[in-house]
């Protein structure tokens, strides 16, 4: 099961030519700056846009050749597009006249994104973070096939953005169905992303799995101040006498602070190039929990910042290190030289 996406227009003298696939169900982020195309490219899917060329097969079938009423795609904008005169209950009731038919009822939507109590309420009343809510909601509700979410938080002020992003991670791992979400917010990234396209003036830079694009020195996401590895797993088990949590990613465990996730159930490490120290040899008597034996895979020099940008291939992944250039030259380091790479447990972000 596939999403398949090729889309060519012309803007006068900005041209967008994407090509990529994505799976289906799962994520697809499309990142890059703003005016790389992500947008045009969700508009041409949906059919809002008369694209020069679109090709949109979902499971093999042509979406392309269908009106844009008959895709059942569903679409969540910036601002959500709520109906002001009515309240959150008929909001999301507007959202069964798109629907084919089927089990999903309001209810349950308001149960999956938490909106029982704001049922009579009216939309100017909620906060930002509610409204979006609701419109994903409504959204869902219609029975898409395929979700487009064009930048769904990026009008939200931090505190909102951090208050929708769980309910977005639920619909994740709740959902069966594609969804191509566009953003140029790196945390949106890490935290919903299955697979993502990387965009840069109009044209598909990368594509693939969160985990390998996200460690590639020579890509945009490694580049960024915010650089970090991600790693796939599970939860292995709890310490509560030591206060920490072993994940499992691979043939590896680290080490994180305790937490409540059940064992067994499957998360996500995020850790940052900046708090992953190398090693040729075992140091004692350190505080660093996670000393995990890995091979150099790249290594990048910037020449401005006199860093070096080094990928390194941990067994169940591959992780990043930014270090001093002079590091990376007393180490002598290079494709294929073993290391040792140290993350302190209060450095893995758990997602």
């Amino acid at each position: 099961m596939a999403l398949e996406i090729a889309v060519e227009h012309r803007r006068r003298d900005f041209v967008v030519t994407a090509q990529f696939s994505a799976p289906a169900p799962g994520i697809t982020v499309l990142f890059g700056p703003s005016g790389a195309g992500k947008s045009t490219v969700l508009a041409a899917v949906a059919g809002l846009l008369r694209a020069d060329h679109a090709r949109v097969a979902l499971n093999g079938e042509r979406l392309d050749r269908l009106p844009p009423h008959r895709r059942r795609i569903g679409m969540v904008f910036q601002d959500g597009r709520l109906f002001p005169h009515l309240n959150v209950e008929r909001n999301l009731v507007y959202g069964l006249r798109r629907s084919p038919g089927g089990q999903v009822l309001p209810g349950d939507m308001a149960d999956l994104l938490d909106l029982r109590k704001l049922m009579r309420r009216r939309i100017s009343s909620l906060s930002g973070g509610e409204r979006q809510r609701v419109a994903i909601g409504r959204a869902l509700l219609s029975q898409p096939r395929l979700l487009l979410m064009d930048e769904p938080l990026a009008s939200l002020d931090g505190p909102r953005r951090l208050e929708i992003m769980p309910y977005l991670q639920r619909l994740r791992d709740t959902l069966r169905m594609p969804v191509l979400y566009v953003t140029h917010a790196t945390d949106e990234v890490y935290r919903l992303a299955d697979q993502v396209v990387l965009m840069e003036a109009g044209q598909v830079i990368a594509a693939g799995p969160l985990p390998e694009l996200a460690a590639r020195v020579d890509l945009a996401l490694a580049a960024r101040d915010d650089a970090a590895g991600v790693l796939l797993g599970y939860v292995h088990r709890h310490e509560p006498e030591r206060g920490l949590t072993s994940v499992a990613c691979g043939g590896e465990v680290y080490l994180v602070p305790l937490c409540d996730i059940p064992t067994g159930d499957s998360v996500r490490l995020r850790i940052p190039a900046r708090e992953v120290i190398l090693a040729l040899d075992a140091p004692r008597n350190i505080s660093v929990n996670n000393i995990i034996p890995a091979v150099v895979s790249a290594i990048r020099f910037d020449e401005k910042t006199h860093a070096a940008l080094v990928e390194i291939d941990v067994g169940g992944g591959q992780l990043l290190s930014r270090i001093t250039t002079d590091a990376a030259e007393r180490l002598h380091l290079r494709p294929g030289v073993r290391v040792l790479g140290m993350i302190k447990s209060m450095s893995v972000e758990l997602l």
